[in-house]
């Protein structure tokens, strides 16, 4: 399962969630930041990426186009870089049966804390 954490969300994640979802990267080792969301929706499609973003245009563009690219939304706000890696780690299992799920465009998490 790869994941494509977006230029929003810290390229740690990468290296902290690499147990888990191995083959993942950050938006900046595959594109320039700042590209327009319509080459990253495209570039995650086309290279297999899951799109995890806190962007809502990624949400929208899921719910107009469908998958590819499947998109994880995190509503989590200003988390730190350890908040969301614990919560994309309490979601595992939920993120990796997402990504075999037919026709599955969008998963939203939320924050498991207020």
């Amino acid at each position: 399962m790869k994941l494509l954490f977006d230029e929003n969300l810290s390229f740690r994640l990468v290296e902290q969630l690499h147990d888990l979802f191995p083959e993942s990267a950050h938006l900046e080792s595959v594109t320039p930041l700042g590209t327009p969301d319509e080459v990253v929706w495209r570039l995650a499609g086309e290279q297999g990426f899951i799109l995890v973003s806190k962007d809502n245009d990624f949400r929208q563009l899921a719910f107009l186009r469908g998958a590819p690219p499947r998109v994880v939304w995190l509503r989590i706000g200003n988390a730190p870089t350890g908040k969301i890696a614990q919560t994309l780690r309490m979601h595992a299992e939920r993120i990796l049966a997402f990504g075999e799920e037919d026709g599955a465009a969008l998963l939203v998490i939320d924050a498991p804390y207020t």
